[in-house]
């Protein structure tokens, strides 16, 4: 069985959470099983040990993204940023607010977070809408990093992020694709 393969086989589908229609797709058993988040971190490791992928500091998403982006930070001897969400961060922050479906949310990042110039690679466990992913990469813009890579482990391309990241000229990474959500 190849990796992706692999890894989509160890994520569980829970049909109407939150809401009815939405199939959530629920990473939890890719982190329970040690072989499997080997396998997992594994994969962005080798991919980001590339010179020219590199990143000099991994920026993870409020909440899953802190998982994975910890670990491949640690595992690549780069430094990790959280970008949390709005009131979670005692130091002087600066955000950016999204729209969700129903609603807005905002995001915050400690203002010396990442110094101008620095390569991040921004990290999540899913794209979905993509209005996360979008509001990080402006955050650490505006502080003068350059984003080299959005990467998530689970891809929904039929709700349209992915496809509106890559218009807004960010390279992404994904491991799986789901159809349907």
């Amino acid at each position: 069985m190849d990796t992706t393969a692999f890894l989509k086989s160890h994520i569980r589908t829970v049909p109407d959470w939150p809401a009815p229609g939405v199939q959530f797709r629920d990473i939890t058993p890719l982190l329970q099983d040690p072989r499997v988040f080997r396998e997992l971190i594994d994969t962005f490791v080798h991919r980001y040990m590339d010179p020219s992928l590199r990143p000099s500091v991994v920026a993870g998403l409020d909440a899953r993204g802190f998982i994975i982006g910890s670990v491949l930070a640690y595992e690549l001897g780069v430094g990790f940023v959280p970008i949390r969400k709005k009131g979670k961060l005692p130091f002087t922050t600066v955000e950016e607010t999204y729209e969700l479906e129903y609603g807005s949310a905002t995001v915050e990042l400690h203002t010396d977070a990442v110094k101008a110039g620095d390569r991040v690679l921004l990290i999540d466990d899913l794209i979905a809408t993509g209005g996360t992913m979008m509001a990080g990469r402006r955050l650490l813009e505006k502080l003068g990093a350059e984003v080299i890579e959005g990467a998530a482990i689970v891809d929904l391309p039929e709700l349209g992020g992915s496809r509106k990241l890559l218009d807004a000229g960010l390279p992404l990474f994904t491991l799986v694709h789901f159809e349907g959500h």
